[in-house]
């Protein structure tokens, strides 16, 4: 293991929910889009995106093996990582009484986006104070390093 390999983890951290707030800016940028993308020759609003992130390290028993001593493996807890953006398929679109609109249909409802502004902004100060978290693990680590090497002088 590293000397910097606590920092390496950190920085993991700090670069996924950089981009799980920057889904969430996406999904509250498009909260009125109602031509997300074409779909069998017809419009279909925004889909709202949701990040899921995965350890970069293995199981708990990789883990385990490590603690105990029975493995050699280095890249158990090694921080964190993105393993995909999903679209909400699940959450329907909101349809809103709106004739004039260019996208209403016959009955003159439009389909609006499956982004709720309350649920992304939860999601955002939630991603906030794990990235501000994440930050203060980081100058923790290197305030601990700085003093290791004054041990040294």
């Amino acid at each position: 293991m590293s000397i910097f390999h606590s920092l390496n983890t950190t920085s993991s951290a700090l670069t996924t929910q950089r981009l799980r707030m920057d889904v969430i800016s996406s999904n509250m940028a498009n909260v009125d889009t109602t031509r997300g993308r074409m779909v069998d020759g017809e419009w279909e609003p925004y889909r709202r995106k949701t990040v899921t992130l995965q350890s970069k390290g293995g199981q708990f028993s990789d883990m385990l093996q490590l603690a105990v001593g029975k493995s050699k493996q280095s890249s158990v807890g090694s921080g964190v990582r993105v393993s995909r953006i999903n679209e909400d398929r699940e959450t329907p679109f909101k349809s809103v009484y709106d004739p004039e609109h260019p996208d209403a249909n016959e009955e003159g409802y439009v389909q609006m986006p499956n982004v709720d502004p309350l649920r992304e902004m939860v999601n955002l100060m939630s991603a906030t104070r794990s990235y501000e978290a994440n930050v203060t693990v980081f100058n923790a680590n290197k305030s601990m390093l700085m003093k290791a090497l004054e041990i040294g002088k």
